[in-house]
């Protein structure tokens, strides 16, 4: 209707009988039901109906539980992570001090990402058989992003921890961008490959999954560097 620039459009049954109507009101109420829906699940909340200010406290949580316990089990990945370098951490304790920083920037950077496939998916920009050219173009993107980031890092991490640490989290910086920025534009992707909401899969699905690598890219990144 947005392109033929129509106020309504007939609705004809297999033998081209007309059976009603559909009218650009409806059609925009259409259009805001799922990208209600589609706001929701990026958000990492189930899907709800009706006023906002209308829902109760009691149902509000209920529609978001689910999605944070499920992450919550998803993150005991970093706990796991955590604990298998914990010799590491032992030796070189400055590390523990960039860890929120690099999981912080990493998550980040992934739901950037994904954002822009959704939506991209969405308006019919890109489809699942342009997956290669999208990880192509995220990787570049995150690669880009994380030498200007860690630019800044290094700067800071020269100051305070001296410039052996600084240059862990520089590296660090560059890969777990360019990795975010990949996962993050591919899993909508993949999800729509599978038929599923590739909103499902968005942000707080990256920003999880992103968490636990980019700790397992920080420590052997440091044991590289530092000979540990």
């Amino acid at each position: 209707m947005r392109e033929t620039n129509t106020l309504d459009l007939p609705v004809v049954d297999s033998e081209e009988r007309l059976v009603g109507l559909l009218t650009i009101d409806d059609a925009v109420e259409v259009i805001e039901e799922a990208d209600t829906e589609d706001v929701a699940r990026q958000s990492g909340s189930a899907p709800w109906s009706g006023h906002y200010m209308a829902a109760t406290v009691w149902q509000l949580a209920r529609y978001r539980v689910v999605w944070l316990l499920l992450l919550l089990l998803a993150a005991t990945l970093t706990v796991t992570v955590t604990q298998a370098f914990e010799s590491t951490l032992e030796r070189v304790t400055q590390l523990a001090m960039f860890i929120p920083l690099l999981i912080g920037t990493g998550g980040n950077a992934g739901a950037q990402a994904a954002t822009a496939a959704v939506r991209a998916l969405a308006l019919g920009e890109v489809r699942v058989y342009d997956l290669p050219a999208i990880v192509w173009r995220e990787c570049r993107v995150g690669v880009v992003l994380g030498t200007m980031l860690a630019t800044l890092g290094m700067a800071l991490g020269t100051v305070f921890v001296g410039a052996h640490i600084a240059l862990v989290v520089g590296i660090t910086l560059v890969i777990i961008c360019g990795w975010a920025a990949t996962v993050g534009g591919a899993m909508p992707i993949l999800a729509k490959r599978l038929h599923i909401d590739p909103a499902v899969v968005s942000a707080p699905m990256v920003t999880t999954l992103v968490d636990a690598t980019g700790l397992v890219i920080y420590f052997l990144t440091a044991r590289a560097v530092l000979g540990i």
